[in-house]
């Protein structure tokens, strides 16, 4: 039995030990919003916080959430999180949508352990997530007014 609390629900799963937590995720508990990209932890698309870290939930097991807390785009929340979201919207950031999700999970990570990244940071943190429209501008300016709008809040 694994054991997790995912978005601030405790679930108790009879599932293989080594079942990615992507699947889990959406297969299992029915959440959609974390998308199967590649299924080699190389687009972001799939990507979670796992105890408060972004991880491509694609290749970690499920035993590893064994106890911990998982957070997925419908459970996300906090003043980096409400920030990023509202960016997005101003940017016009999606395109096609798919990659998002990801994209929105690991930039609210970065922004809690970098709240002023530069450009480099920016690109050196999001450059595990892909995105197939092409729209990097577009996110790098909207991390940009995120964290001005966290320090302004502040």
């Amino acid at each position: 039995m694994i054991r997790f609390n995912l978005n601030g629900q405790v679930h108790a799963l009879d599932v293989s030990p080594d079942t990615p937590l992507l699947w889990v995720i959406r297969d299992h508990l029915q959440l959609n919003g974390t998308k199967y990209g590649c299924g080699i932890a190389e687009c972001g698309a799939c990507t979670v916080h796992l105890n408060g870290a972004a991880v491509r939930s694609c290749q970690i097991p499920v035993s590893s959430a064994d106890g911990g807390e998982v957070v997925t785009i419908e459970g996300l929340t906090g003043p980096e999180a409400k920030a990023v979201q509202a960016a997005w919207v101003a940017n016009e950031v999606p395109q096609c949508g798919y990659c998002q999700s990801g994209q929105i999970m690991s930039a609210t990570v970065l922004l809690r352990q970098t709240p002023h990244p530069t450009d480099e940071q920016i690109s050196e943190f999001m450059r595990g997530n892909i995105c197939r429209c092409g729209t990097y501008q577009r996110i790098r300016a909207a991390i940009h007014q995120a964290s001005q709008a966290l320090h302004e809040g502040a």
